[in-house]
């Protein structure tokens, strides 16, 4: 953890004069409570940034993710019972402040999510490549968009589905097929 206290340290002042906010999503209880401060007080100075959104994932897991929105969610409204949607959770979740992922690239030849945004993965789009991270570079990143473009995005429908109508997707907004 002595890595990320230092590129925390380091880091934060040039996020914040780029603009850019800072937020740090999973189990953070675990963490010893100095390291706790120091990403509380690093998100917080950069909290009124909104050019870009820079999100670290640490101690994540999308089962614990799913655990605690289910948790926060009962917790603040206890007499609902089991009238809960789906829509319901959502905002409970680590990323809620973000849009659910179009595309999720998965670099180093894995070819699975790994436990990482078990929810908001499910009508993404999944890419997997042989380049390693530290390789990963702007080729990369454009085959990975060309393969992207030439997907049909059916949002849990079919093809036959989608042909000649106009249909919302999960998220509410509007494709055309």
């Amino acid at each position: 953890m002595q890595l990320f206290v230092r590129a925390l340290k380091e880091e934060v002042k040039k996020l914040d004069r780029n603009g850019v906010r800072l937020r740090v999503i999973g189990d953070l209880e675990r963490f010893d409570p100095d390291l706790q401060a120091l990403i509380k007080a690093s998100e917080n100075r950069t909290a009124g940034n909104s050019r870009l959104t820079l999100t670290i994932a640490a101690n994540y897991g999308g089962r614990w993710d799913i655990l605690q929105a289910i948790n926060r969610m009962l917790s603040s409204d206890p007499e609902k019972g089991a009238e809960w949607q789906e829509a319901d959770l959502t905002p409970h979740l680590a990323m809620s402040y973000a849009p659910e992922p179009d595309l999720f690239i998965r670099t180093g030849g894995e070819q699975r999510i790994s436990n990482f945004l078990l929810w908001q993965l499910a009508y993404s789009e999944l890419y997997f490549t042989e380049v390693l991270w530290p390789e990963f570079d702007s080729t990369a990143f454009d085959a990975a968009l060309v393969s992207y473009q030439q997907r049909e995005r059916r949002f849990g429908r079919t093809s036959e589905q989608l042909s000649g109508a106009s249909a919302a997707s999960p998220t509410g907004s509007r494709i055309d097929a």
